[in-house]
């Protein structure tokens, strides 16, 4: 077997093989040689690129998945406790792993880079991945979304380098003991598991008390709760912290951002010198993303203008503004945006991108837990767009709660002047837009959910 490969992990399980982190660990196991299986709700090309690996790949969950002979199963913490290959698991007496205890093992012995916080980490994850591929370091990476092809959210490298999303949602990253840790900002979210941003604000304290001596924090520098982290964590013995932003104070300041369509021409004042470089991707917030991802790799020696240089061979990742391809003289692009930051950050970026083109937008919401806490302001957050379809709540791992509902985003949105039409009825979606868009217009398929089906399916209809 490749150097590197737990034992414990020789033959894993999992539970969701076909989610977006848990098949990445196992695409990684299987590149360095371990025996994997799994099982998923559905098929998906996701689960397809897995088997190309060696994985075998069960569709429906069953006690009978589960080889008595694995070695661990594999969970995230959407998996429910009566799971039945978890139930026999117990019966076999097989270790349960948490997704992040088997990502942390895969990163022993090597210089992680882990990527927390809000608003940003699949994005400044995948430039990282890039960059430093396209540096020739071939790092190893763990990705909550493809690149590209399915499947490319992970890769087993040669080099010495781990680039991983480090999840707060659940207080995993606290699993992790990287060399270098970004946090891009911390916002009240993820409400199941923090009732507080002080319940946020120590759970980050803990994640950097993980950062190994001598190591490196990268933080937003004019972001209000990356910025309380910063001031927390100050003075911390064996802890270099490097700040970056627009402010004159910031480490890495950020001195001019110029819009060139779909791109951006970055400039930057590191350790007193101007460095310009491009990033492919429109709009400020992705901007500030890649110099988070620069600040990064200079912590860990890269040469700056080389790293910069790069970073302009991202080109995007799978959801995150995705252009999906036009039809009628109508472009739809893929917005994975399902909290108010993010969608008001992407909605202002394709506007600055857009010219003189309407934005019609098919949001989804995710989860009724986020729903209820912030529907208001998702509301507002779709006053930018010019009209608004608005679906039903995706529920993904939580039931229903009680008068939670789309309406109170429809409700909000309305209130601020935007132009929102209901939808309860996904399929027909497409037959909505196509009766709203005109040639020119830009159509926004956003949220966490399956939403993002509906992109080809709007092709194929504005088509005929």
């Amino acid at each position: 077997m490749k150097p590197g490969l737990p034992t414990a992990m020789e033959r894993p399980h999992f539970i969701g093989i076909g989610g977006a982190g848990m098949s990445g660990i196992a695409k990684i196991l299987a590149q360095r040689g371990a025996r994997v299986a799994g099982s998923d709700a559905r098929d998906s090309e996701t689960a397809e690129a897995l088997r190309a690996h060696g994985a075998t790949v069960h569709i429906g969950h069953a006690a009978d998945h589960l080889a008595p002979g694995s070695t661990c199963v594999v969970v995230s913490s959407a998996i429910r406790a009566d799971n039945p290959e978890l139930a026999r698991a117990a019966e076999l007496g097989i270790p349960v792993v948490h997704r992040s205890d088997a990502l942390a093992a895969l990163m022993d012995g090597l210089r992680p880079i882990a990527v927390a916080g809000t608003h940003g980490k699949t994005t400044t994850t995948s430039m990282l991945a890039v960059s430093l591929s396209a540096l020739g370091l071939d790092p190893s990476y763990a990705i909550g979304g493809d690149l590209d092809a399915p499947g490319s959210n992970a890769h087993h490298g040669e080099g010495d380098i781990f680039v991983a999303e480090a999840d707060e949602s659940d207080r995993s990253f606290h699993k992790y003991a990287p060399q270098v840790a970004i946090i891009l900002n911390a916002e009240l979210d993820h409400h199941a598991n923090y009732a507080s941003m002080e319940e946020i604000y120590e759970s980050f304290e803990t994640f950097v008390g993980k950062v190994v001596p001598g190591g490196t924090l990268v933080v937003a520098h004019g972001q209000a709760g990356a910025a309380e982290i910063a001031r927390r964590v100050a003075g911390r013995a064996g802890l270099t912290v490097v700040t970056y932003g627009e402010a004159e104070d910031a480490d890495v300041r950020i001195t001019k951002i110029t819009p060139r369509g779909l791109t951006s021409e970055v400039t930057v004042l590191l350790d007193g010198r101007p460095l310009t470089f491009t990033v492919s991707v429109p709009g400020r917030h992705y901007a500030h993303n890649a110099v988070a991802a620069l600040a990064a790799g200079v912590a860990l020696g890269i040469p700056a203008h080389n790293l910069a240089s790069a970073l302009g061979k991202y080109t995007g990742v799978k959801r995150r503004l995705q252009l999906k391809g036009e039809a009628a003289g109508v472009q739809v692009i893929d917005s994975y945006a399902h909290h108010p930051t993010e969608m008001t950050a992407d909605l202002e970026a394709i506007r600055g991108a857009a010219a003189d083109s309407r934005i019609l937008v098919v949001f989804q919401p995710h989860l009724f837990s986020r729903t209820q806490e912030l529907g208001t302001e998702m509301g507002q957050s779709l006053a930018l767009a010019d009209a608004s379809v608005v679906l039903d709540i995706y529920p993904a791992r939580e039931d229903p709660v009680p008068g939670v509902t789309s309406e109170i985003i429809i409700a909000a949105a309305r209130a601020a002047g935007a132009d929102v039409t209901p939808e309860h009825d996904k399929a027909a979606v497409a037959d909505v837009i196509a009766g709203m868009a005109k040639p020119g217009d830009l159509v926004l398929t956003m949220g966490a959910g399956d939403v993002t089906d509906l992109g080809p399916q709007i092709l194929a209809r504005l088509s005929n």
